[in-house]
C-alpha cells in the first residue's frame, strides 16, 4: 500500500507532462518545478523535445529508473505504461490523474482492476484513478491551485473528492491553516480513505507528525478500519473532523421494528464517529472552523471569557456559545473592579468584557492577563477585535500573538474587519496564526470539539450469558420472527430480565395461567407485527372472565396464533433494541419507549461492543434523560439496571451476529428494576 516512494521519492517522472499548463499534466508539472523538487524530474511527451525547460523523452522505455510516476494521459493508455513502468523501471508509486476508469463505464472498472492487479503484484501503491493528485512538503503532485503552505504539522487532509479538496483548501488558507499533505484518493481504486488513515496512524512519530487530521468521505468501505486506526490516532493526541456526504435517503427503508425504522446508515456514521472521538462536520465551512479551533490548545472546561471592542458581535456569540453548552459566567469581585479601574470609564468586566471601540492594546493586556491569572471560573478566552478603518491595529494584533503563545488558557482570535485591517490579520496569520473572522461559526464549532471527545475504554466489561444456548436457537431456527418463546429463552440466557409470562392456545389455559402469575395481567395476540394497530393489546385484566373474554376475541384478529398472557408491570416506558447495519455491523439503540419511541424519537445510539461507560454516555445523552433521575412527584429510573440490559444486548449481538432488528420495547423501568414487558426478535442466515 503507502510506500515511501510515493512520500519521499528521489525520483518523479510526469507522463503525458507538457507547457500547457491548463491541462494536467502541464500543471502538476508547474507545481512541482515551482515546489522545487530537490531531486530528478523527468517528463514524457512524444511530440516535445524539452517540456517546461525539462528533457523529453519520447517514449517511458528511455527513461531511467523511476521511483514514483504521474499519469495524466488517456485511460486507455495507462495500463500499459504501469506495466512497463513496475517491469523494467523499478517504478514502485503511482497517481493517476486521469478519468475514464469505474466511475465512467464497466469497461472502465476492468480497466482500473486491471492496473491494480499490476501494482500489486509489484507490491506498488496507487493513488487515484480520478484524482487532482498528491502533495505534501516533499513536492507538489497535484494539478490544482491554490497550492496550500506547506508545514510538517499542519493539516493532514484525505479527500475522496478531488473538487471539494480544493474548495476545502481554498476556504482554509485565508484563515491562516497549513496543511502537511493531501491525499485526493479518486475512485480509491486500491487506497482509500481508510488505508491513508491506517497509514498515518502507523507511521505516527510524536515529535513530528502532525496532530490535525481532515476527513471527506463519501463511501466509507471498512468502517473497522476506520474506527481501529481513528481512535488510535486520537489516544495519541490527534484531533479528527470529517464530513461524511451521501447520508440522504430517497425514502424511509421498509422496516418492521420500531430499531429498523429508527436506525440507518447515516446514525451508523453518527456512532461509528462518536465511538471513534470523530468531529462530525456538515459543511465545508464547519469543517474549516473545526479545524480551526483544533489548532488552539484543548479546552479543560467549558467557561469562556469574551473579550471585545464590539457590543453586537459579543452578543451573538454568547447566545451562540449558550446555546451550544458553553457558559458564559458572570465575572465579579474585587480583582474584576480593580481590572476596571484599568479600563475607560463606560467599559464592563461583567463578561463579555466589553473595553469599548475606545480600547487599545495595553488594555486588551490588562483584560487578557486577568483572565489567565486572577478569574478562576474562566477557562478560555475568544477575543473580538476588528476595526472602522480609522487607524491601524498592529500593535493589538502584536500583542494578540504574544498572549497567544504564553497564556496557559487558550485564547481565539475573532478578527472580522478582513477588509478594513487586510494587511494586519495578513501580518497576524503569517506568524503562524489562525483567524475566525465570524463569531457565530466560530462558536458553534467549538461546541462541537467540546461535545465529541474520545472516551477511552480499558476493557468491555464481561457478562455471564448462555452462549450455548443461545447457538442452540439462533441455529435450530429459520429467518424471520422468532416464536414468543424462543424470544423468552434468548433473552433469559443473556440475563435479560422479563416479566412474568405464558403463551397460550385455548381459553382454559388462559384463565389457568393468569391464575397462575396472578392478576391483574395483559394479553397480547402472537401472529401480526404490529399488534396494538390491531387491538391486540389489552392491559389491566382483573378477573378469569375478562381473561376468557379477551381471549376468544384475539384469536379472531387475522394473523392470529396464540395469546400471550403477563404479569401486569407498571412504571415508566423505555425502550432498546438492535439493528444489523452491513459493515458497520450492529447498531444498540436506547432510549424511552411506548408509543413515545415514534412520537418523540429520543434515542441514543452506538455501535456494538457497547461498554458500560458507552451505556451510560448514551442514556446521559437522551433529552429525556431527568425523568431517570424522577421529577414532578415521580419516581424515578434503577439506571444500572438499563445499563446493564444494554450491555447484555451489546453481548448477544455479538454471540448472534444473525439478529438483524431486535426491539425491547417496552422496558418498564421503577426506582428497583427495568423489566422487559414485549420483544421481538428477526434473525437472518445467508445460507438459509
Amino acid at each position: 500500500m503507502i510506500n515511501e516512494k510515493l512520500i519521499n521519492p528521489g525520483s518523479i517522472v510526469v507522463i503525458g507532462g507538457s507547457d500547457d499548463i491548463l491541462k494536467p499534466g502541464g500543471k502538476v508539472l508547474k507545481n512541482i518545478l515551482d515546489g522545487k523538487f530537490p531531486r530528478n524530474l523527468y517528463v514524457v511527451n512524444p511530440k516535445q523535445d524539452v517540456v517546461q525547460g525539462l528533457k523529453s523523452y519520447k517514449d517511458i522505455s528511455l527513461i531511467p529508473d523511476t521511483d514514483l510516476a504521474i499519469l495524466a494521459i488517456p485511460a486507455k493508455m495507462c495500463l500499459s505504461a504501469v506495466e512497463t513502468l513496475c517491469r523494467d523501471k523499478k517504478t514502485l508509486a503511482f497517481i493517476i490523474l486521469s478519468a475514464g476508469f469505474s466511475e465512467e463505464s464497466h469497461g472502465g472498472s476492468v480497466l482500473e482492476q486491471q492496473i491494480v492487479d499490476v501494482i500489486n503484484k509489484y507490491n506498488g501503491c496507487l493513488i487515484g484513478p480520478n484524482c487532482i493528485g498528491f502533495l505534501n512538503i516533499n513536492y507538489n503532485g497535484v494539478f490544482t491551485t491554490p497550492l496550500p503552505k506547506l508545514d510538517p504539522k499542519g493539516i493532514d487532509f484525505i479527500s475522496g473528492s478531488g473538487a471539494t479538496a480544493v474548495f476545502i483548501m481554498e476556504a482554509a488558507i485565508p484563515n491562516g491553516l497549513t496543511f502537511s499533505s493531501l491525499y485526493s484518493v479518486g475512485n480509491s481504486a486500491q487506497i482509500g480513505v481508510e488505508d491513508v488513515l491506517e497509514y498515518l496512524d502507523l507511521s505516527f512519530d510524536p515529535k513530528t507528525s502532525s496532530r490535525i487530521k481532515l476527513l471527506y468521505i463519501e463511501t466509507i468501505g471498512n468502517p473497522g478500519k476506520l474506527l481501529k486506526h481513528a481512535s488510535s490516532l486520537i489516544r495519541k493526541g490527534c484531533r479528527i473532523a470529517a464530513i461524511k456526504s451521501g447520508t440522504s435517503e430517497a425514502g424511509s427503508r421498509a422496516a418492521s421494528s420500531h430499531t429498523g425504522a429508527m436506525a440507518s446508515p447515516d446514525t451508523a456514521v453518527e456512532a461509528l464517529f462518536r465511538k471513534a472521538g470523530i468531529v462530525r462536520c456538515n459543511s465545508r465551512s464547519e469543517l474549516i472552523a473545526v479545524a480551526s479551533v483544533f489548532t488552539r490548545p484543548a479546552l479543560k472546561g467549558k467557561r469562556i471569557a469574551i473579550i471585545t471592542h464590539a457590543g453586537g458581535p459579543a452578543v451573538m456569540l454568547t447566545d451562540a456559545l449558550s446555546k451550544g453548552g458553553m457558559e458564559v459566567p458572570q465575572i465579579t469581585g474585587k480583582k474584576a473592579d480593580a481590572l476596571r479601574e484599568k479600563l475607560f470609564p463606560g467599559s464592563s468586566v461583567a463578561n463579555p468584557i466589553d473595553f469599548l471601540a475606545t480600547g487599545n492594546a495595553e488594555q486588551l493586556g490588562y483584560i487578557i492577563d486577568a483572565c489567565e491569572n486572577d478569574f478562576d471560573n474562566i477557562d478560555a478566552m475568544a477575543v473580538i477585535f476588528g476595526s472602522p478603518g480609522l487607524f491601524p491595529v498592529y500593535d493589538v494584533y502584536d500583542l494578540l500573538d504574544k498572549k497567544m503563545r504564553t497564556c496557559s488558557k487558550p485564547i481565539f482570535p475573532v478578527l472580522p474587519s478582513i477588509i478594513n485591517v487586510s494587511q494586519e490579520i495578513k501580518e497576524f496569520l503569517s506568524k503562524g496564526n489562525i483567524n475566525f473572522p465570524d463569531e457565530v461559526p466560530f462558536a458553534n464549532a467549538l461546541c462541537k470539539v467540546s461535545d465529541t471527545q474520545y472516551r477511552e475504554v480499558a476493557e468491555y466489561e464481561q457478562y455471564t450469558i448462555d452462549k450455548t444456548t443461545i447457538r442452540t436457537i439462533i441455529d435450530s431456527s429459520e429467518n424471520g420472527y422468532l416464536s414468543p418463546e424462543d424470544v423468552s429463552r434468548l433473552l433469559k440466557a443473556a440475563g435479560i430480565p422479563l416479566a412474568e409470562e405464558a403463551v397460550v392456545t385455548n381459553s382454559a389455559e388462559a384463565v389457568r395461567r393468569a391464575s397462575e402469575i396472578d392478576f391483574p395481567v395483559a394479553m397480547k395476540v402472537v401472529g401480526p407485527v404490529h399488534k396494538s394497530d390491531v387491538g391486540g393489546v389489552v392491559l389491566n385484566l382483573k378477573d378469569s372472565k375478562s381473561v376468557s373474554r379477551e381471549f376468544t376475541r384475539m384469536m379472531k384478529i387475522p394473523g392470529s396464533k396464540a395469546v400471550l398472557v403477563q404479569k401486569m408491570v407498571s412504571g415508566t416506558e423505555l425502550f432498546a433494541g438492535i439493528k444489523a447495519e452491513g459493515a458497520f455491523g450492529h447498531l444498540l439503540l436506547a432510549g424511552l419507549g411506548g408509543i413515545f419511541i415514534e412520537a418523540l424519537k429520543d434515542v441514543s445510539a452506538s455501535l456494538v461492543p457497547v461498554s458500560y461507560s458507552e451505556a451510560k454516555h448514551m442514556v446521559h445523552s437522551l433529552k429525556g434523560y431527568t425523568i431517570f433521575k424522577g421529577m414532578r412527584g415521580q419516581r424515578g429510573i434503577k439506571e444500572s439496571s438499563l445499563l446493564e440490559i444494554i450491555c447484555r444486548l451489546s453481548a448477544l449481538a455479538e454471540v448472534a451476529p444473525e439478529i438483524s432488528e431486535m426491539d425491547l420495547n417496552p422496558l418498564m423501568g421503577t426506582e428497583d428494576s427495568v423489566v422487559t414487558v414485549d420483544a421481538r426478535i428477526r434473525i437472518e442466515m445467508t445460507d438459509k
